[in-house]
């Protein structure tokens, strides 16, 4: 009997740990605070997916915050994606894993090394991009297996988009209890993140060791979490790539979104906050696409923003933590601003004039155009800047001078290499998605010289592999591995450098600003770029 105590008194704290982390070869466990789930082992990695972090936000709970999870007692599985957020089919790069489409979308995926629940592991938590319309956690170029194999928990997010994540009405301002509305796409991410601190643990992650990533859309998230005083707290650090809200991608305030709101009510014939509720998904889905119904961004609520995050990073209220952050070399084309118009110093002379008036020769001076060659690059960097460019130097600007932690910027050049033959007479979107072309002429013509918006999300992630449009190079791989380390070791300590990558420091450390250019030859340069951004910031408020 003395015997049997003693072996239980072994047995019991083991079967603790046990409890909170089975590294089964074929089914790893992991108790959460809501349940057991069951994953997947993936050659080492172990992988939930579809995890609720939130109730389904259907019925009575359209529009409101996220509720938190009602638990389950059976075992859990976690084997596949859970559906993606209610959205429109609206950029050719999207390629989703997901179990269809549903309002009932507040699902996470984790992807995790550990061995034991006391691993403590740093973790990446990652939004993703869309311009809060489109987008979802189960795209391939977001896949964590690759950043787990790196030692590092990596989590994807869904949130709300559209008329679901960012509806603002007097009535849902009125229900609320913080006479607020709108931002629930923002709130969702928030309450994942809430998640990630009550449960990563029980994945071998350290809750004190989260970094916020995310590009475009999903870099605007990041921005917004930093400026929001009731996510303070939840994370350690933040890696942004191109955007954010600061600049020229504003939120507007609460009484502008309410009347957006009634606007959509309108054109709905819902009479009403209950007859909006009552209406499908999709009927709701299908009305914002009416070239008459408003868009649907962030906004100054009085709550999960109580101030503009312009007003808010100014004053230093932000979260104060290391960022890394940065754009690509070619954001927009030349055709942003000159449309269809040949390549002439008269043609940019008057689309400038037409954009800045008065103005037409400061900006001429910075971004000049004598020659074809420079009227392309010119024109090609002021559209960058008007899309995506201005907003983050802003964002890092301002980190730099009034958080006083280090802010790591790059410039990401590398531009993606030829796609495949089989894919026939296709060019690049915006969003590097690709448009068939029926002229092969046309296609030949068309492709980009620098980085495109959303080019580097593959390289930084190291899923090169799961984008099967293009014909990688080993080139690529190279500059996948330097951006992947990168951030790998600025999710580990909060400084992208370490052993086999260029030596980086922080944009604010010394007299000048320096800056990570990344590409096949990766290297440190010093910013000559500044006056533009100076002078953009002038026009800040029109620029669309």
């Amino acid at each position: 009997m003395k015997k049997l105590l003693i072996i239980l008194l072994i047995i019991l704290p083991m079967g603790k740990i046990f409890s909170q982390f089975n590294a089964d070869i074929r089914a790893p466990r992991v108790n959460t605070r809501d349940g057991i789930l069951e994953g997947l082992n993936e050659s080492g990695i172990h992988t939930f997916k579809g995890i609720p972090f939130a109730q389904p936000p259907v019925g009575d709970l359209r529009w409101k915050e996220p509720q938190p999870v009602k638990g389950w007692t059976d075992i859990r599985k976690a084997l596949k994606f859970g559906p993606r957020a209610m959205q429109l089919s609206l950029f050719g790069d999207m390629n989703f894993r997901s179990d269809g489409m549903s309002e009932d979308c507040l699902y996470l995926n984790v992807w995790t090394p550990a061995k034991t629940s006391t691993d403590k592991l740093p973790v990446m938590v990652y939004f993703y991009g869309g311009g809060f319309m489109a987008g979802d956690g189960s795209e391939p170029r977001y896949d964590g297996e690759s950043m787990a194999r790196r030692g590092i928990v990596t989590v994807t997010v869904n949130y709300r988009l559209s008329v679901f994540g960012f509806f603002a009405h007097p009535e849902l301002t009125k229900e609320s209890g913080h006479h607020a509305s709108g931002n629930y796409g923002l709130m969702d991410q928030q309450a994942a993140l809430r998640w990630v601190q009550q449960n990563i643990a029980a994945f071998g992650g350290d809750p004190a060791r989260v970094t916020i990533a995310g590009e475009s859309a999903g870099s605007f998230s990041v921005s917004a979490q930093m400026a929001s005083p009731s996510s303070k707290g939840l994370f350690a650090s933040a890696i942004g790539e191109s955007g954010s809200l600061l600049g020229t991608h504003t939120p507007v305030t609460l009484a502008v979104a309410e009347q957006s709101g009634i606007q959509f009510t309108t054109l709905t014939g819902a009479g009403s906050l209950a007859a909006l509720r009552a209406m499908t998904a999709n009927d709701l889905l299908q009305a914002t696409a009416k070239t008459e119904a408003p868009r649907f961004n962030a906004i100054v609520d009085g709550y999960f923003l109580p101030k503009s995050p312009l007003e808010i990073y100014a004053n230093g209220e932000q979260s104060q933590v290391p960022l890394l952050v940065g754009w690509n070399s070619e954001e927009s084309g030349y055709k942003a601003i000159l449309g269809q118009d040949e390549l002439t110093a008269r043609n940019y002379r008057k689309a400038i004039e037409k954009l800045y008036g008065e103005h037409a020769e400061e900006v001429l001076r910075v971004y000049p155009g004598a020659t074809e060659e420079e009227i392309r690059q010119s024109a090609t960097d002021l559209a960058s800047d008007r899309f995506i460019g201005f907003s983050t130097w802003k964002w890092a600007d301002m980190q730099a001078k009034t958080s006083g932690k280090p802010v790591y910027r790059y410039r990401y050049n590398r531009a993606r290499p030829a796609m495949r033959p089989e894919m026939g007479n296709v060019v690049a979107g915006l969003a590097g998605g690709i448009i068939k072309i029926n002229n092969p002429e046309v296609a030949k013509a068309l492709p980009a010289t620098g980085a495109v918006h959303s080019a580097e999300i593959e390289y930084a992630l190291g899923n090169l592999p799961t984008n099967k449009v293009y014909d990688w190079q080993p080139e690529d791989y190279k500059v996948s591995a330097i951006l992947q380390s990168c951030f790998a070791n600025f999710i580990k300590t909060a400084n992208p450098n370490g052993l086999g990558v260029p030596t980086w420091p922080a944009a604010n450390e010394g007299s000048t600003v320096q800056i990570m250019n990344i590409d096949v030859n990766s290297e440190l340069k010093i910013e000559k770029n500044g006056e533009r951004y100076v002078l953009l910031e002038k026009f800040s408020s029109s620029i669309k």
